[in-house]
């Protein structure tokens, strides 16, 4: 289950999703809009994506970490539009017959989303707003600006 979302998340659907009989392991990632980053007091987060190549990207995510450890299985949900404060923006489980491996996946995979899956995210604060480009709290640069209204 690799999938980009308008709707709010649930995670008890990703838990029944990866649950396996031979899984002793399930871990579990909730990422939720905080109301402060870098000294701003942050309304909301409004986040956009290239649906198509963000599932492929994902997916690859998913095969990767299979290849790395011994998961069962994985999923990554990552929600576009608007996100209020202390909801979810993304949701990752992963099952695995042993803790460290589902832990060690968990971890790899939220952090390769935040480098490469083309999803961004518009930070709505108090006297203004920012877009921050492929999750890696970096505002996006002109050139970034241009292509994504082209």
């Amino acid at each position: 289950m690799f999938r980009v979302v308008r709707t709010p998340l649930d995670i008890h659907e990703l838990v029944r999703y990866v649950t396996e009989a031979s899984a002793g392991a399930i871990t579990t990632f909730i990422g939720t809009t905080r109301n402060n980053n870098e000294g701003r007091k942050v309304i909301a987060l409004d986040y956009d994506a290239y649906p198509e190549m963000a599932e492929k990207e994902l997916r690859r995510i998913g095969d990767d970490a299979k290849k790395k450890w011994n998961i069962e299985r994985m999923a990554i949900v990552h929600r576009i539009g608007p996100v209020q404060i202390a909801e979810a923006s993304v949701m990752i489980a992963v099952s695995a017959a042993h803790r460290d491996d589902a832990f060690q996946a968990c971890r790899f995979a939220i952090e390769e989303i935040k480098k490469t899956v083309p999803i961004w995210k518009k930070e709505v604060f108090e006297g203004g707003e920012v877009w921050i480009g492929t999750q890696t709290g970096q505002p996006l640069s002109e050139a970034d600006l241009r292509q994504r209204s082209s």
